[in-house]
C-alpha cells in the first residue's frame, strides 16, 4: 500500500496532524501520478474557484496531471485539520511564477482524498496606505 495513504488513514482516524503532513510531503515531493491516484477516492472531485474549472473522477486528474507541461516545486508551509477535514497551504514555484495554494481536502472513509478545492493567488505589492499597521514578512 501507498505510503502516503496509510498516513492519510492515520490522521483521519486519529487527528494527528503530523502524520497528515508526513503525507503530503510525500506526495508533494515524492510520489508520482500513478500513485497520486492511489490517494485520491474514485468518487474524487476537484475544483479550483478561480479559473471556474472542475474535474471529476480520478482518471480524469490523472490524464490531466499526466498532461501537465512542467510541474511546479512545491513548498509546503503548514497542514492543519482534523478528522476527514485537512487544509494544506503551499508555495508553488513554476520557474518563472510563484502561486501560494491553500488546498481544502475532505477525505472519504478510507482515508482517500474525496473533495480538493484549491485556491490560488499571486503576490502583489503591499500598499504604502496600510504600513503603520503592519510588518513586512
Amino acid at each position: 500500500m501507498n505510503r502516503a495513504l496509510e498516513l492519510f488513514r492515520r490522521a483521519a482516524q486519529t487527528d494527528d496532524a503530523a502524520a497528515m503532513r508526513e503525507g503530503v510531503e510525500l506526495l508533494f515531493g515524492q510520489l508520482d501520478a500513478q500513485s497520486e491516484y492511489e490517494l485520491r477516492s474514485p468518487d474524487y472531485v476537484m475544483e479550483m474557484p478561480q479559473s471556474g474549472e472542475r474535474v471529476r473522477g480520478r482518471d480524469n486528474m490523472l490524464a490531466m496531471q499526466s498532461s501537465f507541461p512542467k510541474p511546479p516545486a512545491i513548498t509546503l508551509r503548514r497542514v492543519v485539520g482534523s478528522g476527514r477535514f485537512w487544509v494544506v497551504e503551499g508555495i508553488n514555484d513554476y520557474g518563472d511564477e510563484i502561486w501560494h495554494v491553500i488546498v481544502v481536502w475532505e477525505l472519504d472513509v478510507d482515508g482517500r482524498i474525496l473533495r480538493d478545492t484549491r485556491y490560488y493567488s499571486q503576490k502583489f505589492d503591499a500598499p504604502e496606505w496600510r504600513s503603520q499597521w503592519v510588518e513586512l514578512a
